[in-house]
């Protein structure tokens, strides 16, 4: 299978989960339990389920919530895990905070490198290359995408990806 087809896969396999999902009443404070459970986040699967689990606590009602916008915010979530684990020398931290109109992420990994095309010079390579996708996914569909050096090396990446 190529990497193509297993993408479309995977994303077939977060719509089935989101068709699933209740989202009833109000955005409330995410449960402590989220913290404790950010920590264990290894995976873009576990980091898709933990962020998709956050949206369904969060915004219950899903008044004023797009399907597709929580379908591009895992997608994002996806690329960016992925990316730190790929490229970033492993995943070292993840954090997933709810604002008034989308989700914060902040993923950090090990890597001191900052990724051609954080910039914001990112395209969509030509091609069946089989890579590449991923920083111009990332710009597509979130907002204020930053690059910060982590205290004692590494790299952590935040962006607020909107949700209303």
């Amino acid at each position: 299978m190529r990497a193509a087809e297993r993408r479309d896969i995977t994303i077939t396999d977060q719509n089935d989960a989101l068709q699933r999902a209740t989202l009833t009443g109000p955005p409330a404070s995410p449960p402590a339990s989220f913290e404790a459970r950010a920590a264990e986040v290894t995976s873009p699967a576990a980091a898709r389920r933990y962020v998709r689990d956050l949206v369904g606590e969060h915004w219950r009602s899903g008044a004023g919530l797009r399907q597709e916008a929580v379908v591009d915010l895992l997608l994002v979530v996806s690329e960016l895990v992925t990316n730190a684990i790929r490229h970033g020398g492993g995943l070292a931290g993840f954090r997933a905070t709810p604002t008034e109109g989308g989700i914060r992420l902040a993923v950090r990994d090990n890597s001191d490198i900052v990724p051609a095309g954080a910039f914001g010079f990112a395209s969509i390579p030509e091609g069946h290359r089989p890579n590449g996708y991923g920083w111009p996914l990332i710009f597509r569909l979130a907002r204020e995408v930053t690059v910060e050096p982590s205290p004692g090396g590494g790299k952590t990446i935040r962006v607020l990806v909107p949700l209303t």
